[in-house]
């Protein structure tokens, strides 16, 4: 992100400049904040109850960077209302968007606000480092005596979820007319924070080769699992029923058949934004070769654009190769429900927090897509407060300007397993994202949508002596659950169940993420014999949310073009255009085979049942529920969510012919 300016500015020479400045090995001074300060909300660390004080006295050499977030003109509550009015249906401020020009008139902090806190923090010995383009931060920098100071702190050392930070102890106070202008401060707590890919991708760079093991289905349920791969050695039934093999992988043909029918709709005007850390370079072949190997036309010139970031950083830190398989997927998902939409990828510098919050911020600036698609999250406890305050700014600007944000739900069920708390994820817990969560789909032949369960799986493994299947517990499924960090909007009133946990619940709506009824993707990987392009199944909620951006791409295409904003308001006004995931799965699960090399069946074959609707603590019931929201969105979501233009462009029903988790 570009800054506006850069100044630098000579910290003042105070005792607490000087203490900290010469990287005296004690702990620097602390400050009680003065008469007629305030306290910023958002700036004390939550993780604190849960931290020990490591007692060292040895502070950073050189200065700690920071950022000091300005509260949007007028306030963020009157952001937030505004966006109110024009995301509900009932509002006469309904999709009356703002352009990027027009919030930057209303809601970009003034110059006078800028220059009014920028001399506060020289005085008080830091270094001005710049401000962001549109006013959204100030970057500062100062030793550990000098942030105390300026923000009314006492900074000292932590241990907490495996990290060893610098932090306070207290909620930032500043004085009482520099306050009033400041949202959040980010800097202060040096916890890291990164968000992971919401898909089981091959670990490799460029990626290491997965080939779906043998048999599986093309259709779901045609073979059934009788016989191990030799057709000669039986296979025992599961609970009494021989179940049927997985699916080898939908395409776009079979998706948009189950879900889309026999529209004509096909996304064409409308940009489908998507965000992920790192570039794959070989992302335009790989998804060209993907397209026409299943039945639809390669991209058209412009159809597929990329915005990239000035560099790349920490990339082994980050698992800069398993994003490659993250962003193929989501564009090759996207592709395969709206074909004729535009895709345009925005990379991240990293998978930190920062990086990812400054990639949402070009998506907007830029405004050029009408909604967003993201796979990636975490467990809502290892986020922090200042960066979610700083996050929710760039949320309700893109919903001011009528841009839709879809965030993947999670992989982990309730969290429970994997972080020892039952807990929703961030930022699909979000109240201004819509969090898409997942099932298992059986989509049949001719691309009849047989049935969906909801996504929750345990594994079981044929014994050695394959006469059974040993259970091997909880492996994976939708995310879900009740958030901790916000209160329950009044969209979600009268249908989310009064008796359920308070909280934000999660998730809204779901589609396809059982990586066991999962997507065939196309991706170049190393292979034993070389580098070059080959297809798997692939699957996470990492695919439903792209999945449900391009089947709202052509909801939006049908309603003219214009964006919809934040949808969940009307979504849930709207339950009635989503089938409800039934409580009961249709079947048991299926049975999946795998090579144990990764490639063929020279190594071995390892054979595993992997059930259906079975999620953590989490439950299908009829209407909302934890695990598949409001439900999948039927063939009327696309003619009956956005209103339709009285020009052309409406669905006529006539026929549209186009032939990650492991």
């Amino acid at each position: 992100m570009k800054l506006r300016h850069t100044r630098r500015v000579a910290a003042l020479a105070t005792a607490a400049a000087v203490f900290a400045g010469i990287g005296i090995a004690a702990a620097p001074l602390s400050f009680a904040a003065p008469t007629g300060s305030v306290s910023i909300d958002n700036t004390l660390p939550r993780w604190l109850p849960r931290a020990q004080k490591v007692e060292v006295t040895t502070f950073a050499a050189a200065p700690q960077t920071v950022r000091v977030y300005l509260d949007p003109n007028g306030g963020i509550r009157a952001l937030q209302a505004k966006v109110d009015a024009l995301s509900d249906p009932r509002s006469a401020q309904y999709q009356q968007w703002l352009t990027v020009d027009q919030y930057n008139a209303a809601y970009e902090p003034t110059q006078a606000t800028v220059d009014s806190v920028s001399k506060y923090l020289t005085s008080q010995g830091l270094t001005v480092d710049g401000v962001e383009a549109n006013h959204r931060y100030i970057a500062a920098s100062g030793y550990a005596g000098q942030l105390n100071q300026t923000f009314g702190v006492t900074l000292g050392n932590y241990t907490h979820d495996g990290q060893t930070v610098t932090a306070p102890s207290s909620a930032v106070t500043l004085p009482a007319d520099i306050g009033a202008a400041v949202l959040t401060v980010t800097g202060l707590d040096t916890t890291v924070t990164k968000f992971t890919h919401r898909n089981d991708t091959p670990d490799v760079t460029p990626p290491a080769s997965f080939v779906n093991g043998r048999p599986c289905n093309i259709n779901y349920g045609n073979l059934l699992a009788t016989y191990q791969a030799d057709y000669q050695t039986p296979l025992p039934t599961f609970q009494g029923q021989y179940l049927p093999y997985s699916p080898c992988g939908y395409t776009g043909p079979q998706f948009r058949s189950a879900y889309e029918g026999t529209t004509k709709l096909n996304g064409t005007g409308v940009t489908v934004a998507i965000t992920d850390a790192y570039r794959w370079q070989k992302i335009a072949s790989d998804a060209s070769t993907y397209a026409e190997n299943h039945g639809d036309s390669a991209y058209g010139a412009g159809q597929l654009t990329e915005s990239l970031p000035g560099s790349f950083t920490d990339q082994e830190a980050c698992d800069a190769s398993g994003w490659t398989g993250e962003e193929t997927l989501d564009v090759e998902a996207v592709h395969a429900m709206a074909p004729a939409a535009n895709i345009r990828y925005y990379a991240s510098a990293s998978c930190h927090d920062v990086d990812v919050l400054d990639t949402l911020s070009r998506v907007i600036d830029e405004n050029k897509a009408q909604l967003v698609s993201n796979s990636w999250g975490q467990a809502e406890g290892l986020e922090t407060s200042d960066l979610i305050a700083a996050s929710e700014q760039v949320l309700l600007q893109g919903a001011v300007q009528g841009i839709s944000f879809l965030w993947a739900s999670g992989d982990s069920g309730d969290e429970l397993a994997s972080s020892g708390i039952k807990q929703a994820d961030y930022p699909a817990s979000d109240p201004y994202a819509t969090g898409v969560g997942g099932t298992s789909t059986a989509i049949g032949n001719n691309g009849t949508l047989n049935f969906q369960a909801g996504w929750g799986t345990q594994k079981y493994l044929l014994s050695a002596d394959g006469k059974s299947w040993e259970p091997q517990g909880f492996l994976y499924g939708a995310g879900g659950g009740f958030s901790a960090l916000f209160n329950r909007p009044s969209y979600q009133k009268g249908v989310v169940p009064a008796s359920a946990p308070p909280g934000r619940a999660v998730p809204d709506v779901a589609m396809d993420a059982d990586p066991n009824t999962g997507m065939l993707i196309g991706q170049t990987q190393t292979f034993p014999d070389g580098v070059h392009y080959g297809e798997f199944r692939i699957g996470g909620t990492s695919l439903a949310s792209p999945l449900f951006a391009g089947m709202t791409a052509l909801a939006i295409q049908n309603g003219g073009g214009k964006g919809l904003g934040l949808l969940n308001p009307k979504l849930y006004q709207s339950k009635a255009l989503f089938t409800d995931v039934e409580k009961t799965p249709q079947q048991l699960g299926d049975v999946r085979v795998d090579y144990t090399n990764r490639n063929d069946p020279s190594g071995g074959i390892v054979y595993s049942v992997r059930t259906f609707g079975q999620n953590s603590s989490l439950a299908v019931t009829a209407g909302w529920d934890a695990v598949t929201g409001i439900g999948v969105p039927s063939t009327s979501y696309l003619t009956g969510f956005a209103p339709a233009p009285s020009s052309s462009g409406t669905d006529n029903g006539t026929a549209m012919h186009g032939a990650p988790v492991h």
